[in-house]
C-alpha cells in the first residue's frame, strides 16, 4: 500500500495540471516534457476559466514558468507557431494580471509576460501588450488598480532597453497616465511609476524626445514625490530616476535651477519656502540607511560631474561636505568609495577650500585612509589616495590643513604604509599623494616630523628600487611581446618620474626652511639630549638619498629611455641639493664630475634642445652645470682657489655661454678650432667649452677626443693671439692643463702655439692663476727650454706648495730601508734625470722659499741623490752653493742673525752631498773653498744658532773623513786657520757640563766628535795652531764617572774624544786639558799619570763599567776603545796599575752580564774587544781558558759572510792576540773571515 502512493501523488498531480474535460481533445505536441506532465493547451483553458481556483492557477503558472526556462526553445516554438496563439497567451496572462488582488499571482504574471516577449520569435506581441495597457488604464476610472500594469511596463522595458524608444514614440499617451500616477497617493505607484521612467531615461534618444516632457511637467512632480517620499522602495527609485535624468545637462540644470535660487537667497525668511536638490539630498545622507547614503552620495557626484565650478557651491552651502567626510568612518567600502569619489569633485571649488572643510574633515580623511589600507580594494586606496592628494594639492597656503604636528604625522605614516602596496597603481597614487604632502605649509606645524618625512621618502625610494628590479620580458616573441616591453618601460619612466617629482618637494621643502628658525631643530627637545631630528640631519638624509638611490635610479632608466620631463626633474633635484647642504656641495659637485654628470648634461642638451622646444630642461641643465663648474672652482683639487673678481668673471661667462650650448661634441670642437675671427658672444661660448672639457678631464670623464681636442685647443689660442686678445686665466689654465696632458702622450705641439703661451703667461701677474698641479703640466713646463727659462722656478715653487706626500715620513725612513715613492716623485725624479740642470732651480728653491716648501725641495733632493747615486751632480749642487754662501756672507758680515731660514737646509743637502763622495777622492779647490765658507759661518754663529751650526758641523766633519789623507791634512789646515770657529767650539764644550739634557746635545755631540778630529789631524800632520781651546778635565771625568742614562750619544762622543786625548798622551798643541780647581791636583805619587791621579783613573774605571752595563751599542763600543786606550796609557805609566784594573773581579761580573743578551754574544765587536783586552793583560781571573775556547767555537759555527766588518776585525786582533799561529791556521780554515 505504502509503496503505491507515489505513483498516486504523481498522477494526481498530473492531473491538477490537466483540464480533464479537454485534455483528451488536444493534439499530443502540446503536451510539454519533463515532470511534472504540462500541456500547454490545457494551460491555455485553464487559466481562464471561471470555475478553477486561485491556487490551482498559481499552481499550473509556476510549473508553466519552470518548464520555460528549462525548455525555453520548444515552448517559445509552440507558443509563438500561430500569432493568435501568442496573443490569446499573452491577452490571457494580462487579463489574470488585471482581475486578481493576489500579488503572488501578479508577479508570476509579470514573470511569465517577462520571459515570452523577451524571446526572439515574440516580438510583435509587444506591441500588442503595450496596447493592452494603454486600453486598460484609460479604462480604469482613477490610478488605483494600475499599480499591476506599471509594475509590467517597468520590468518589461528593463528586459527590453529598445521599448524605451518605442514606447515614447508609439505610445506616448502613456506618459499621461505615468504623470497622473506619480500624483496618486500611493507609494507603491509612485515607486514603480518612478522606476518606469527611470528605465525611460535610461535610453538617450527617449531622454531627449522625453525633455520636454520632464521640464513641463515631470520635473515639479518628481520633485515633490522625490521630497516627499518616505517608503524606502519609493526613496529607492526615486533616487534611480534621479541619477538617470543627472545624465543629462538639460536636466541637471533645471532641477539645480531652484538650488540655485536657494543658494541666492539673501535671508533665512526668503529661503525657507525654497526646497533645493542639495537639501533633499542632504535628507538622504543624513538617513541611517546605507543604500540611501549611497544613492544619495552617488547622485551629488553625477551633479558635479557636469560642472563642479558651477554646481559645487550649492552642496558646499548645504554643508553636503561635512556630512560626507562623516561617512568615512563608515565600514562600508561601497559607502567610502562613493563619498571619495564626490568629494574629490568638490574637491575642484575653492569654496570647499575656503569655508575649511578640508580643516574640518582631514583628520576622518586619514582615518579612513588607514583604515582602508588595511582591506583588499585596491579601488579604494587608488580613489583615497587620489582625494588626499586632491586637498593636499588644492589647499590654499593661508589655511593650515594640519592643526598639529602629530596630526601631519599620521597623515605620513599613512602615506608610508600606501606606497608600500604591492599593487603599482596605488603606488603610484601614493607617490603623487607624498609629493603633495611635501609643502612648506602643510609641515609648518612645530615641530617638524623630519624623521616621519624621512622615513617616508625612503619607502617610496625603495618601493621605486624594488620596482625596476622587476626584469623585464625581453623574450623574442615577437611585435606583441616587443610592445608589452615598450609599455613596461614607460612605467617605469612614469613611476621614476613621479617619484623624482616627490623628492624634488622634499628638497624645495628644506630650502625653504632654511629661512625658518622653528624649522630648524625640535624646540621640545632636552638641551642635554642628541638633536638628531634637524633640518641639518634630514638636508644630509636628502643628499645621501639622492646619491645611493635616486642616481643610480636614473642612471639605470637612462639605459632604457630618455624621457625630457623626467631628467628635468633630476636636475632639479641636483641643482637644489647645492643650496640644501652648502658645506657638501663642493665634494658633491666633484663626485657628480667624476660620475660624467658633465657628459651626460651636455648629451641632453644636444640632443633635446638644439631647437626652442624643451626651454625649462635647457634652462635646469645650464643651471645646474653654472652651479657644479662655480662649485668646482671655488674648491678647486688641483690649483689655488680663485679670487672674488675670478669667481664673477667665470659666472658671468657660465651664465651667459651655457644656455647657448646645445651642439654636440664633435660640433663644440668645430666651433672651438674656428680660426675665422670670432666676434665677442662666440668668443664667450668659446670659453664655456673650454671650461667644460676641462673640469671634465681633471674629474677623469674624458668623453671628448683627445686628439681633436689637442688641435682644437691650439687653434683657439692662435686664434685669440690672431685677434689680440688676452684670456682670463681661468681659460688659459685650462688650455694649459689640456695641452700638458695631452703633451705628455707623444703629441707635439707647435712652435707658434709655445710662442703663444710665453705671451699669455708674461701678460699674468703671477704663474699661480693659472697653474693646476698635475705631472704632465710640470714636464710641459720643464721640458720644454722656452718655457722653463721662463717660468720653471716659479712652477716647481707652485708644485711643492701643493705636494702633500708624506714627506716627513720619506724623511725618516733609515737609509738602509727602500722606501716607497710617491707617484709624484717617481714624475719628477724622470724629469730630473733627462734635465739635472733642474737641481740648480730646486737648489734656488731651498734658499728662497718659504720653510715648508724648501722643507719638501730638500726632501726630494735628497732622496733623488740616494735613489740616483750613478748621477754625479755633486760638483754642480757645491758649486751653485758656493755662489749662495759667498753671497750670503758678503750681505751679512757681523751675525747671522738675519740670513735666510733655509740656510740650514742647504746646509744639511750640502752635508748630504759630502757624504756621497768616495773616500778616496781628492778635495778640490771647490771643496776647499766651501771649507772655508762654512769654517766662517760657523764662526760668526753662536752656540743658539743650532740649525745652522748642525748641518755645518756635519758637513766639516765629513770633509775631514771623506777623502784621502793628503787632502784630510789639507782640509785641517784650513778649519784650524779659522779661530772663529775655535772659538766656538771651545764655547760649546764648556756649555756640555751645564745643557747635558738639554735639546742642543746633537750639536753639542758633533761639537765633541770635530774636536776629537781636529786633534787628531793636528797631532798627525803638525799642524799650526792658530788658536788653542781648552777643556776642563775635571768636568770630563766627573761627567762620565756619574752619567746619566738620557745623554748616550754625547757620552760616546766625549768618550770618543777622551781616548783620542789618551791616545796623543794628552799631548796635543790644540787642546789643552786644565783643571778647574774644583778638585786638588794630583799628589807627588801620582806625577807618573799626571794629569791623571790614580782616584781619577778607577773613578774613571767604575764609570766606563757603569756605561757598559746600559748595554748601548754605540755607547758599549765607545766605553771599549776608551778603556783600551786607558789600559794602555797606564801601562806605559804604570803597569801594576794597568794590571790592577784588568784583573778586578768586578771585570767577569761585567763581562757575563754584557754575555747575557741577544744571540751569539761572543760574537759582538763590543764583546770580543773587552775580551781581546783581558786577554792581552792575562787576567785568567776575568776571562778563563775555558771561555776561550766558547769563543773559538762560536767563530768556527758563524756564518762569515753575515758579520760586519767591524765584527771581523775584532775577531781578528782576539786571534791575534790568543796565538799568531792560530790566526794562520784559522784563516786556512775561513779565508773570508780575513778578506779585505
Amino acid at each position: 500500500m505504502a509503496a503505491a502512493r507515489p505513483p498516486a501523488f504523481q498522477r494526481d498531480e498530473d492531473t491538477a495540471l490537466l483540464l480533464e474535460k479537454a485534455h483528451h481533445r488536444h493534439d499530443p505536441r502540446w503536451l510539454l516534457p519533463g515532470a511534472p506532465r504540462l500541456c500547454l493547451a490545457c494551460t491555455l483553458e485553464l487559466l481562464p476559466e471561471q470555475g478553477v481556483s486561485l491556487v490551482r492557477k498559481k499552481h499550473v503558472l509556476s510549473c508553466f514558468r519552470d518548464v520555460l526556462m528549462r525548455h525555453t526553445s520548444l515552448v517559445t516554438q509552440l507558443v509563438a507557431q500561430e500569432q493568435k496563439i501568442c496573443i490569446y497567451f499573452i491577452s490571457m496572462l494580462f487579463g489574470l494580471l488585471c482581475s486578481v488582488e493576489d500579488e503572488s499571482i501578479i508577479d508570476l504574471c509579470i514573470e511569465v509576460i517577462i520571459q515570452l516577449m523577451t524571446q526572439p520569435k515574440l516580438e510583435q506581441t509587444t506591441h500588442y501588450l503595450l496596447d493592452k495597457c494603454q486600453n486598460e488604464l484609460c479604462n480604469m476610472p482613477s490610478m488605483q488598480g494600475s499599480l499591476a500594469i506599471m509594475t509590467l511596463l517597468g520590468k518589461l522595458v528593463d528586459a527590453i532597453p529598445a521599448l524605451a524608444d518605442d514606447f515614447v514614440i508609439e505610445h506616448s499617451s502613456l506618459m499621461e497616465h505615468l504623470l497622473k500616477g506619480l500624483v496618486y497617493p500611493n507609494e507603491a505607484l509612485q515607486s514603480s511609476i518612478c522606476y518606469l521612467y527611470g528605465k525611460l531615461y535610461s535610453s538617450p534618444v527617449a531622454a531627449k524626445m522625453l525633455s520636454g516632457h520632464f521640464r513641463e511637467k515631470l520635473c515639479p512632480v518628481f520633485f515633490s514625490t522625490l521630497e516627499s517620499a518616505q517608503a524606502k522602495e519609493l526613496q529607492i527609485n526615486c533616487l534611480g530616476l534621479l541619477r538617470q535624468l543627472l545624465k543629462y545637462d538639460l536636466f541637471v540644470s533645471l532641477l539645480m535651477s531652484k538650488s540655485v535660487l536657494a543658494e541666492s537667497a539673501t535671508t533665512v525668511k526668503e529661503s525657507q519656502g525654497e526646497t533645493s536638490l542639495p537639501l533633499v539630498l542632504k535628507k538622504f545622507l543624513l538617513s541611517r540607511d546605507e543604500i540611501l547614503q549611497v544613492a544619495s552620495t552617488h547622485c551629488i557626484t553625477a551633479v558635479l560631474v557636469h560642472s563642479p565650478v558651477k554646481y559645487a557651491p550649492a552642496f558646499i552651502h548645504a554643508d553636503i561636505p561635512e556630512f560626507l567626510f562623516e561617512h568615512l568612518s563608515s565600514s562600508s567600502e561601497v559607502l567610502v568609495w562613493s563619498t571619495y569619489n564626490c568629494l574629490i569633485l568638490l574637491a575642484e571649488e575653492p569654496l570647499f577650500f575656503s569655508k575649511c572643510h578640508t580643516v574640518y574633515g582631514i583628520e576622518a580623511v586619514v582615518r579612513s585612509l588607514q583604515g582602508s589600507l588595511k582591506m583588499t580594494n585596491t579601488e579604494l586606496h587608488k580613489q583615497g589616495l587620489l582625494l588626499f592628494a586632491e586637498i593636499l594639492t588644492r589647499q590654499p597656503e593661508e589655511i593650515k590643513l594640519f592643526t598639529s604636528s602629530a596630526m601631519c604625522g599620521d597623515a605620513g605614516r599613512a602615506l608610508q604604509e600606501a606606497v608600500g602596496s604591492p599593487v603599482l597603481e596605488v603606488a603610484i597614487e601614493a607617490v603623487k599623494a607624498i609629493s603633495a604632502f611635501l609643502r612648506k605649509d602643510h609641515q609648518s606645524s612645530p615641530p617638524v616630523q623630519y624623521r616621519i618625512l624621512q622615513a617616508l621618502l625612503e619607502a617610496m625610494l625603495s618601493r621605486c628600487v624594488e620596482f625596476f628590479q622587476t626584469p623585464l620580458n625581453r623574450r623574442s616573441l615577437g611585435h606583441a611581446c616587443s610592445r608589452n616591453s615598450e609599455k613596461a618601460i614607460i612605467r617605469r619612466g612614469t613611476f621614476l618620474q613621479s617619484t623624482l617629482e616627490g623628492f624634488r618637494r622634499a628638497c624645495r621643502l628644506a630650502v625653504e626652511f632654511q629661512d625658518e628658525p622653528f624649522a630648524q631643530e625640535n624646540p621640545f627637545t632636552a638641551p642635554s639630549a642628541e638633536k638628531e631630528d634637524t633640518l641639518e640631519t634630514f638636508s644630509e638624509f636628502l643628499l645621501r638619498a639622492c646619491d645611493s638611490l635616486c642616481i643610480p635610479l636614473v642612471m639605470t632608466y637612462l639605459e632604457q629611455a630618455t624621457h625630457p620631463a623626467l631628467m628635468e626633474t633630476f636636475f632639479w633635484i641636483l641643482y637644489n641639493l647645492f643650496v640644501i647642504v652648502p658645506h657638501m656641495k663642493e665634494k658633491f659637485s666633484k663626485k657628480l664630475a667624476s660620475s660624467s654628470f658633465i657628459q651626460l648634461t651636455l648629451e641632453l642638451k644636444a640632443k633635446f634642445c638644439s631647437t626652442s622646444s624643451h626651454s625649462n630642461l635647457n634652462q635646469i641643465c645650464s643651471n645646474f652645470l653654472y652651479y657644479m663648474c662655480l662649485n668646482l672652482l671655488s674648491a678647486p683639487e688641483k690649483t689655488r682657489p680663485p679670487s672674488q673678481e675670478e669667481l664673477s668673471t667665470v659666472s658671468e661667462l657660465l651664465q651667459y655661454g651655457l644656455p647657448q650650448i646645445s651642439s654636440k661634441t664633435l660640433e663644440s670642437l668645430a666651433f672651438l678650432s674656428d680660426r675665422q675671427y670670432v666676434e665677442e658672444s662666440a668668443r664667450q661660448r668659446q670659453y664655456c667649452i673650454l671650461i667644460l672639457f676641462y673640469l671634465a678631464y681633471i674629474y677623469n670623464d674624458r668623453f671628448v677626443p683627445e686628439a681633436q681636442l689637442f688641435e682644437a685647443v691650439q687653434s683657439f689660442l692662435l686664434s685669440l693671439q690672431d685677434q689680440g686678445e688676452l684670456p682670463p686665466p681661468v681659460i688659459c689654465r685650462a688650455s694649459l692643463y689640456l695641452l700638458a696632458i695631452f703633451q705628455d702622450k707623444d703629441r707635439v705641439l707647435h712652435e707658434t702655439v709655445v710662442s703663444a703661451i710665453r705671451k699669455f703667461l708674461e701678460s699674468i701677474s703671477d704663474l699661480h692663476l693659472v697653474y693646476t698641479h698635475h705631472p704632465s703640466l710640470l714636464r710641459f713646463f720643464l721640458v720644454c727650454p722656452e718655457l722653463m727659462s721662463r717660468f720653471g722656478h716659479r712652477v716647481l715653487e707652485l708644485w711643492f706648495s701643493f705636494e702633500e706626500s708624506s714627506y716627513e715620513e720619506l724623511d725618516e725612513v733609515v737609509s738602509a730601508e727602500e722606501p716607497t715613492l710617491p707617484a709624484s716623485f717617481t714624475d719628477l725624479f724622470q724629469i730630473l734625470r733627462s734635465s739635472p740642470s733642474i737641481l740648480l732651480i730646486l737648489l734656488d728653491l731651498i734658499y728662497s722659499s718659504p720653510v715648508d716648501i724648501a722643507h719638501k725641495v730638500l726632501i726630494v733632493l735628497k732622496t733623488f741623490l740616494k735613489k740616483n747615486e750613478d748621477i754625479h751632480v755633486g760638483s754642480l749642487i757645491r758649486g751653485h752653493f758656493l755662489l749662495i754662501l759667498q753671497h750670503l756672507l758678503v750681505e751679512d758680515v757681523v751675525l747671522p742673525s738675519g740670513v735666510s731660514e733655509n740656510l740650514p737646509l742647504l746646509l744639511n743637502l750640502l752635508s748630504l752631498v759630502q757624504l756621497r763622495n768616495d773616500s778616496k777622492q781628492e778635495l778640490d779647490s771647490m771643496a776647499m773653498k766651501l771649507l772655508h765658507q762654512v769654517s766662517k759661518l760657523c764662526g760668526k754663529c753662536s752656540p743658539s744658532d743650532v740649525d745652522i751650526l748642525q748641518p755645518s758641523f756635519n758637513f766639516l766633519y765629513w770633509s775631514l773623513h771623506q777623502t784621502r789623507p793628503s787632502s784630510q791634512k789639507r782640509a785641517a789646515a784650513v778649519l784650524l786657520s779659522c779661530t772663529d770657529l775655535i772659538e766656538l767650539l771651545e764655547k760649546m764644550l764648556a756649555l756640555t757640563w751645564t745643557e747635558m739634557d738639554s735639546t742642543r746635545n746633537a750639536l753639542l755631540c758633533s761639537a765633541w766628535l770635530l774636536t776629537a778630529s781636529f786633534s787628531t789631524q793636528q797631532h798627525n800632520g803638525s799642524l799650526k795652531v792658530h788658536q788653542t781651546l781648552s777643556i776642563e778635565l775635571d768636568q770630563v771625568l766627573k761627567a762620565l764617572s756619574f752619567p746619566t742614562k738620557k745623554v748616550a750619544l754625547l757620552l760616546a762622543a766625549i768618550l770618543n774624544f777622551l781616548r783620542t786625548a789618551l791616545q796623543q798622551n794628552f799631548s796635543s798643541v790644540l787642546v789643552a786639558l786644565v783643571h778647574s780647581g774644583t778638585y786638588p791636583p794630583p799628589g807627588s805619587e801620582d806625577s807618573v799619570l799626571a794629569p791623571l791621579g790614580t782616584s781619577q783613573v778607577l773613578s774613571l774605571v767604575g764609570g766606563l763599567q757603569n756605561l757598559l752595563v746600559q748595554k748601548d751599542p754605540l755607547l758599549s763600543y765607545a766605553c771599549v776603545g776608551c778603556l783600551e786606550a786607558l789600559l794602555d796609557y797606564l801601562n806605559a805609566r804604570s803597569p801594576e796599575l794597568a794590571l790592577h784594573v784588568a784583573s778586578q773581579p768586578w771585570n767577569r761580573f761585567l763581562l757575563f752580564t754584557l754575555l747575557d743578551a741577544g744571540e751569539n754574544p761572543f760574537l759582538r765587536p763590543e764583546i770580543l774587544r773587552l775580551i781581546t783586552l783581558f786577554v792581552r793583560y792575562q787576567s785568567s781571573n776575568v776571562f778563563s781558558h775555558k771561555e776561550v775556547s766558547q769563543v773559538l767555537q762560536a767563530a768556527v759555527l758563524a756564518d762569515f759572510s753575515t758579520l760586519s766588518n767591524t765584527t771581523l776585525q775584532a775577531l781578528r786582533n782576539f786571534f791575534l792576540q790568543l796565538d799568531p799561529s792560530l790566526f794562520v791556521f784559522l784563516s786556512c780554515i775561513i779565508p773570508a773571515a780575513w778578506e779585505g
